[in-house]
């Protein structure tokens, strides 16, 4: 079977182009040796099937991060029958530096012009007919988003894969020319494989180059002191790339014909005016995610119900929305929860039950399985909702302008607007968002990233702000306790860095330099194949850690340590003197307090396996009265507390694996775990005794804004004396 790789620059609409030709058949994996995603799928549509292969989106191939390493060895050491170079046709220059580099590979190359939908909406054009010439490889226009063009690029990728291409530069004409000519004639002698991209490589002084050829380097110094590099000095790879760049000015300037030239002003930059406004942006940022947990987990939508007085009534209503007559109309979130919870607890465990007449299976089965099951499968639809907002702002490209604007105040505490992308990752699941760390720049900004990162809350933990929003403050304010916890994750996570900075991470945040995609409609197709991959990474999940941990749970919460005698009260089982065991230790954090503490303890514990067991967990501990019982009777203080010990506590089990695998020395790893550790006490612990003594939290704030002006008044740096 022939392979393809598809190669671009990031949001150059590389992996919408992978989901539209690969579909179904796509699978995610590991690049071997890293946690990088290694994206594979099959395009049927050919003569024969062909293997696609995503490689990670990349500005070169200088081999300076992981993904730059992965898509170079791969290209040169694979042999993948044709490279398929995506370019955006919205900003064709940036994009075609790299294209200039994989031609000087021995391999078949095809051009794909992608966005070519917004290139004509706007009314310019691209003469593919110029780019052809050129490079002298094939140029195919495509809207990867609109599917158009993508049959005819992958018949141009086959017939291209039929013929062999030798090397080109475009530096064949430069003042270069000499030293590349002879330096790759003396690689050539030597059989290496690609002389012509070595042999630059070489003349830029990539170490891996240096140290494989170094005999070689008295030979490159002679020829160099005959070329004049004015401006450069020795850094011949600054050289190179100016020198790249000037040609595609030169050469690729005439093949964008502009509709109106330099005085365009695009409806994505009018949009950005406002929604990348420095005193503006974040405020708008908050106000959407606002917006969109409001229809995801209100209990009633407050501008139909508040502003117009739209109430429910009639029996057809009341029960369709399955809410009490008079109440408002609740969102799509809760009005979708209502009818799992319908057809789970009162339909479906009610029936498996009568079918169940042994008594200890029963309880396996009714009350500990499928009650744990319903428990979290309850709130899945608003998982799933939450999931599909967020894949809108980042299909939008919203999240890439998010990035920028965090840039600014991430860069005060040692992080660039780049580590906010793995963060924002994480509000999916925290395993990505720990593996997307491998693209910062800089050892400690990837530790300080991978630190904080669990703070930002992931879906997982998303059922336990929904267990305890619909049931304290009266269930009324759901929206509201929900979103607060996102913003507590997000405010420890600020305050934590800037605090790891001034202790151990005295470091400069890297450089961040990113480009807008235009703001663009997201395809649907691609949101329900987003939606399909979290749906069988929960189904999976529940089918086995959850299921598991919810069967030792049922069976230590039954069974006393004489369990040959048979099934206990829940008092008096394994689970209760382990949970009584520990209690003490969280007694001072408010839920460690009475005689439920200990339930409440041991769910935090099963949360260390998946942050999903700890409703399912709270839901067989609860016993007769029902997890609404167990939690109505915690009062605000011990409930936000519990919630912010989770929140920031060791996350699961696959993350803290995604942690260990980035972090280069065993004692980092201790070190993180310590820190969450102690991270959650403090936090929740302040949280606690704040709330039961308000005028305490006041007056710490006070302290702490007393110390800061202090602070800045003695550190104020002073003017020298003339």
């Amino acid at each position: 079977m022939k392979k393809f790789a598809l190669a671009g620059n990031p949001n150059c609409g590389k992996t919408t182009l992978f989901n539209a030709l690969t579909g179904a058949t796509a699978h995610v994996g590991n690049w071997p040796g890293v946690t990088i995603d290694k994206r594979e799928g099959i395009y049927k549509k050919l003569e024969e099937p062909v293997e696609i292969v995503d490689l990670p989106g990349i500005y070169s191939l200088s081999p300076y991060t992981p993904e730059e390493i992965i898509s170079r060895n791969y290209i040169l050491d694979e042999k993948p029958d044709c490279v398929i170079n995506i370019v955006d046709g919205t900003n064709l220059e940036r994009n075609l530096y790299l294209t200039t580099q994989l031609l000087e590979i021995n391999i078949p190359v095809v051009i794909a012009v992608n966005m070519i939908d917004i290139v004509a909406k706007k009314g310019d054009a691209i003469l593919v007919a110029e780019i052809e010439k050129k490079f002298n490889v094939p140029v195919v226009e495509i809207s990867a988003l609109r599917e158009k063009g993508i049959h005819v690029l992958m018949q141009k990728a086959l017939e291209a894969s039929l013929q062999t291409r030798d090397a080109i530069s475009v530096l064949e004409d430069s003042k270069l020319a000499p030293l590349i000519n002879k330096i790759s004639a003396l690689l050539l002698e030597r059989g290496l494989n690609n002389p012509l991209f070595h042999a630059i490589r070489f003349i830029e002084q990539d170490d891996f180059e240096l140290k494989k050829h170094h005999d070689l380097i008295e030979t490159a110094d002679e020829i160099k002191e005959t070329i004049p590099v004015d401006g450069f000095g020795d850094d011949y790879e600054g050289l190179i790339a100016s020198l790249r760049y000037k040609y595609v000015a030169q050469n690729f300037s005439r093949a964008i014909v502009r509709k109106i030239q330099n005085t365009t002003v695009t409806k994505s930059d009018k949009a950005d005016r406002v929604l990348t406004h420095r005193l503006w942006g974040i405020p708008i940022f908050l106000f959407i995610m606002l917006l969109i947990f409001h229809l995801t987990f209100g209990s009633d939508l407050l501008l139909l119900n508040s502003i117009f007085g739209l109430q429910i009534n009639g029996d057809f209503w009341t029960m369709l929305f399955q809410v009490e007559a008079g109440s408002g109309i609740p969102s799509p979130g809760v009005f979708l929860q209502s009818w799992v919870i319908y057809l789970l607890e009162d339909l479906l465990i009610p029936f498996v039950a009568s079918w169940i007449n042994i008594a200890w299976i029963q309880s396996l089965v009714a009350d500990g399985i499928l009650a744990g099951l319903a428990a979290i499968f309850s709130f899945f639809p608003q998982i799933m909702m939450l999931f599909l907002f967020l894949s809108i702002l980042e299909d939008s490209g919203y999240m890439a302008r998010i990035a920028f604007i965090m840039d600014r105040t991430f860069r005060r505490f040692g992080l660039s607007g780049k580590a906010f992308l793995p963060m924002m990752m994480c509000f999916g699941c925290g395993v990505p968002g720990a593996m997307a760390t491998r693209t910062l720049e800089t050892e400690k900004e990837r530790r300080l990233t991978l630190m904080v990162s669990p703070f930002f809350s992931c879906g997982a933990k998303l059922p336990i702000w929904l267990a305890f929003g619909s049931l304290i403050l009266g269930g009324q304010h759901g929206t509201f306790v929900v979103f607060s916890m996102y913003l507590l994750g997000i405010g420890v996570a600020i305050i934590a860095a800037i605090l790891l900075k001034k202790a151990a991470f005295k470091n400069e945040a890297s450089p961040f330099i990113m480009e807008f995609p235009s703001y663009h409609t997201p395809k649907f197709s691609n949101l329900m194949k987003y939606l399909w991959d979290k749906l069988k990474h929960f189904l999976f999940r529940a089918a086995t850690v959850i299921a598991a941990s919810i069967i030792v749970i049922w069976f230590l919460s039954n069974f006393s340590w004489a369990f040959w005698t048979g099934m206990v009260t829940i008092e008096n089982s394994m689970l209760a003197s382990i949970g009584r065991f520990i209690q003490p230790i969280f007694i001072p954090l408010g839920f460690g307090i009475g005689s439920d503490g200990w339930r409440f303890v041991v769910g935090i514990f099963s949360g260390l396996i998946a942050k999903e067991n700890v409703v399912a967990t709270l839901e067989q501990l609860a016993g007769s009265g029902g997890i609404a019982t167990l939690i109505g009777s915690m009062d605000l203080a011990s409930a936000y507390s519990f919630m912010a010990f989770n929140l920031l506590t060791i996350p699961c089990m696959a993350m803290v694996g995604a942690v260990i695998g980035e972090l280069s020395k065993k004692r980092y790893v201790f070190e993180t775990i310590g820190f969450w550790l102690a991270a959650s006490y403090v936090v929740s612990l302040v949280i606690y005794w704040s709330i039961r003594f308000w005028w305490i939290g006041v007056s710490l704030l006070a302290t702490l804004l007393i110390i800061v002006i202090i602070s800045a008044v003695i550190h104020r740096p002073r003017q020298a004396r003339v």
